[in-house]
């Protein structure tokens, strides 16, 4: 087993691995493809969970505005800086936890 994976960098933290694509938290590395590692605690788990939660229904919202009025800016513009504003609370919460890795990587998407 790895042994990087049971270092605690902060109390009751553990490692997960992240796809921001599919909104998955792993707590196994082999499960699914990732793109980011994180130690994490229960309660900054819970945010992320929430936060890829909003991401998925803004998702779904943006679908059914296209499909209702698929010409109408004003509403795209609003539902696009609600999207953007999520994926920056999400980036943003995933860099407080990344490695130093992670944190590097999300640094160099220039979202902050």
């Amino acid at each position: 087993m790895d042994e990087h994976r049971h270092e605690e960098r902060f109390e009751g933290s553990k490692t997960f691995y992240v796809s921001v694509q599919a909104g998955q938290l792993l707590e196994e590395q082999g499960a699914a493809a990732y793109e980011l590692e994180i130690h994490a605690n229960a309660e900054q788990v819970n945010l992320l969970r929430e936060l890829f939660e909003e991401l998925s229904s803004m998702d779904e919202a943006q679908t059914f505005q296209f499909a209702g009025s698929p010409f109408s800016p004003n509403s795209d513009e609003a539902l696009n800086s609600a999207y953007d504003d999520i994926i920056s609370r999400i980036y943003r919460q995933l860099h407080e936890c990344g490695t130093s890795e992670t944190k590097s990587h999300i640094e160099s998407m220039g979202l902050f």
